[in-house]
């Protein structure tokens, strides 16, 4: 079980807003953060936070990193993915069925780190 993931952004504040507009339809919301680290949440205990790296280099994207948000609905999907494209973010995969039981949406934020929005009910 994953507790929290951390992202990496080299502009916090911009982040910020990024991921106020991503985690509205989601649910989640800004629970606590710091100078450098900003989470969020939703019901249970997981969280993400994104923060600027501790050790003061520049964020870069992970290679083969990718962080699933699991939605309520494919609308929930749908309207995460369109917020993250409206505040700048970068398509990599439109809303979709990709397998059975499986609906989701992906995209890059504005650090270049990718997402999936998805949903697995029927």
């Amino acid at each position: 079980m994953i507790a929290y993931a951390t992202i990496g952004t080299n502009d916090l504040e911009r982040a910020k807003g990024f991921y106020d507009k991503v985690m509205e339809p989601l649910g989640g919301k800004r629970t606590f953060g710091f100078e450098r680290m900003q989470f969020y949440g939703a019901e249970g205990p997981a969280m993400l936070a994104i923060n600027t790296p501790y050790n003061g280099e520049p964020a870069t994207p992970g290679n083969g990193s990718m962080f699933g948000l699991p939605a309520a609905s494919r609308e929930a999907a749908d309207a995460a993915h369109a917020a993250a494209i409206e505040a700048g973010g970068r398509c990599e995969g439109p809303p979709g069925q990709r397998m059975d039981g499986f609906y989701g949406a992906y995209f890059r934020d504005l650090d270049g780190n990718k997402l999936c929005v998805f949903y697995t009910g029927v």
